[in-house]
C-alpha cells in the first residue's frame, strides 16, 4: 500500500513558503501586510490551491494505475433495461467463488439505472487465464413476487482490461427478467 502522508508533508512546505514571503514579515509583534501584497498573497494561494488540487487528481490516477494495471483490471458493470417484471434489489459478486463486490439498491438508483445508468459495481485485479464470475441477484417483480436468481459467466482473461456488463432485462416472451454477462471490447 502506497504511504500517503507525505501528502500533508508536502502542504507544510508549500504552506512555509507562503508564510515566509515578506507580506507575512513580523514587526514588533504584529503581521504587518500591505495593501500592494495583499493581491499579490491573494494570487499565490489561489495558485498554490490550484496546483493542490492538481497533484491530488494526479495522484489518484497514479494510485489507480499501481493497484489496477491494466494487464490485470477487471471491471464490472450492472445495467437494467426492465420496466414491468423486475425491481432490483441486491446483487452479489463472487469471482472464483469469492465474494468481491455486493450492493442493496435504493429506488432512486433503481430509477437511474432503468432511465440507462450503468454503475460500476467492482474493479478488482485478476491474474491471465480462466475464471468463474457468478452475480446472485435478489429482487421483485409484480405483486411484489420476490426473485432470486444467479447469472454465471466463465471469463478467459488475457493482457489487456477487462469489462463486464451484467445486464437485467424484461423478458416479453417468458415475462420475467433475464440476467446475462457481456464481455466489452476495449481497444
Amino acid at each position: 500500500m502506497i504511504n500517503l502522508n507525505w501528502r500533508h508533508e508536502l502542504l507544510a512546505v508549500l504552506l512555509s513558503f507562503l508564510f515566509a514571503s515578506p507580506a507575512f514579515a513580523q514587526n514588533t509583534g504584529e503581521f504587518s501586510v500591505r495593501k500592494e501584497n495583499v493581491s499579490s498573497l491573494s494570487q499565490q494561494v489561489e495558485d498554490l490551491k490550484q496546483a493542490a488540487l492538481e497533484l491530488n487528481r494526479d495522484l489518484l490516477i497514479l494510485e489507480e494505475d499501481l493497484l489496477f494495471p491494466a494487464n490485470t483490471q477487471i471491471a464490472v458493470y450492472v445495467s437494467s433495461d426492465v420496466g414491468h417484471y423486475f425491481q432490483l434489489d441486491a446483487i452479489k459478486l463472487h469471482v472464483d467463488n469469492q465474494l468481491v463486490a455486493s450492493h442493496l439498491y435504493t429506488e432512486k438508483q433503481n430509477s437511474a439505472l432503468n432511465r440507462g445508468g450503468i454503475q460500476r459495481l467492482y474493479l478488482g485485479n485478476l491474474k491471465t487465464g480462466k475464471h468463474e464470475i457468478t452475480a446472485f441477484v435478489h429482487g421483485y417483480g409484480p405483486q411484489r413476487r420476490e426473485y432470486k436468481r444467479a447469472a454465471t459467466y466463465t471469463l478467459k482473461k488475457d493482457q489487456k482490461p477487462t469489462m463486464l456488463e451484467m445486464r437485467i432485462k424484461d423478458s416479453t416472451a417468458s415475462m420475467e427478467p433475464e440476467f446475462e454477462f457481456k464481455e466489452w471490447q476495449v481497444q
